[in-house]
């Protein structure tokens, strides 16, 4: 995971130099029903068509022309960090913090105090979450 998110960052930093964006971002994941649910009815995203049709891909829209592939795999890195992770941006965190609270789906600020918001210096407010096999998400009203 941290490579694929220092490969991300790199071709990201590329693009203003370079015609490069950002395709897919793929994430190993124990049980693919399960993560689906997760990706689909907790953040909410939009499955995509996925060629494979094998019963372990799941391809989901994450803005941008951004893909974020979903691929069950029987070995999972053992440890995740929250410096390691996925951000999603939302334009209404209050509403995506009532919704965890409803789902009784536990988030926390980036000191790690559960049920709570950062406030970023710069304004935005965000929240870390983790999905079905513990990698970390940040969900930002950067919108």
């Amino acid at each position: 995971m941290k490579k694929l998110l220092t490969i991300a960052l790199f071709l990201v930093s590329l693009a203003s130099v370079a015609q490069i964006k950002v395709n897919h971002i793929a994430v190993h994941v124990s049980d693919l029903d399960k993560s689906m649910d997760f990706y689909k009815n907790v953040l909410k995203l939009n499955e995509i068509e996925e060629p494979f049709k094998d019963g372990l891909h799941a391809w989901y829209d994450i803005g941008g022309g951004s893909a974020l592939h979903l691929i069950e795999a029987k070995e999972l890195p053992e440890e995740k960090s929250k410096v390691n992770h996925l951000c999603f941006s939302i334009p209404d965190m209050r509403a995506f913090v009532d919704n965890m609270r409803a789902k009784s789906y536990p988030f926390e600020s980036w000191a790690g105090v559960s049920g709570e918001i950062t406030n970023r210096v710069d304004g935005v407010k965000q929240i870390y979450i983790r999905d079905p096999d513990g990698y970390w998400l940040e969900i930002n009203d950067d919108f």
